[in-house]
């Protein structure tokens, strides 16, 4: 077994931030949503100490950033305990929120250095936006989460998805803009989870080419992936091996050979295939921001 006493100079295996699907939970059931989630989903296998395993593992490896994502990470009971134990050990946070239900006692952490807020944003129409995802009203309660985390001072990043044939999108990103969103990033719909096409097998070529390159994951049944959209291709699990073990293994480099080299034509990121031929993300009207 691997074992690490002290935080490396550089990320262990270059992961600079590390995704934890904390639940397959969510109030909403969008159509593209990569891991199916909604209210009827579980938490998964992996228990409040498997997570704080994790956390500490990925801080003693050198990995400055882990991201709280599902489902919806905040329906999760002990997230804001993996989010204060991240904070505690000196890494960054970002809570990949969908912003429908903020509590007031929330905004004390929200509002804490090295604490972010990520949220997906369809639409500056409430009709077109609830009907992606699922849940009347999630426009407005969504908005309105947004509004005040800027006016708080929490740095939020927001992720556009197209959806639908005619979506918004150009609105949705100056609706953001005004709103004093800066940090904005287009997607188009991957075929995985509810995204994909009845028949259509899992393939790395659905991917941004920048899983395991710098990010890595680990699901709710503790299965580590290249990141959460490479979900169909783990490499091991954390409940059975430490992370280090993993990240440093055969099967993680053979991952990571596999995976196709990134096809922007600007900075990607896990959520930005930035390819102009198949998303808007790099077109001048949909101006890139937050590079």
């Amino acid at each position: 077994m691997t074992l690490i006493t002290e935080p490396p100079a550089k990320p262990f295996a270059g992961v600079s931030t590390l995704e934890l699907e904390i639940t397959g939970k969510c109030q909403l059931t969008c159509t593209h949503c990569l891991s199916a989630s909604g209210p009827r989903a579980s938490h998964g296998a992996m228990s409040p100490e498997d997570w704080r395993t994790v956390i500490r593992d990925a801080a003693s490896l050198g990995i400055p950033r882990i991201q709280l994502i599902g489902g919806e990470p905040t329906v999760h009971p002990h997230w804001r305990e993996f989010a204060e134990l991240a904070l505690s050990l000196g890494l960054s946070v970002q809570v990949y929120s969908n912003l429908f239900n903020v509590r007031d006692e929330w905004w004390d952490l929200f509002t804490r250095a090295r604490v972010t807020i990520g949220t997906s944003y369809y639409s500056d129409d409430a009709a077109e936006h609830d009907q992606i995802t699922n849940r009347p009203g999630s426009y407005a309660r969504t908005r309105a989460n947004i509004l005040e985390a800027v006016a708080r001072g929490v740095p939020v990043r927001a992720g556009i998805v197209h959806v639908l044939d005619g979506q918004h999108l150009a609105e949705a990103h100056a609706e953001l803009l005004a709103m004093g969103v800066t940090d904005i990033q287009t997607d188009r719909v991957r075929a995985i989870g509810r995204g994909a096409l009845p028949g259509q097998s899992p393939s790395l070529d659905e991917m941004c080419g920048n899983c395991t390159r710098g990010r890595a994951a680990v699901l709710p049944n503790g299965e580590l992936a290249g990141c959460v959209l490479a979900r169909d291709f783990p490499c091991g699990n954390v409940r059975e091996q430490r992370l280090a073990e993993l990240l440093g293994g055969p099967d993680w480099a053979a991952l990571a050979a596999s995976v196709p080299a990134p096809r922007a034509a600007c900075s990607p990121n896990d959520t930005n295939d930035c390819n102009p031929a198949k998303t808007p993300a790099c077109l001048p009207k949909y101006p890139k921001s937050g590079a």
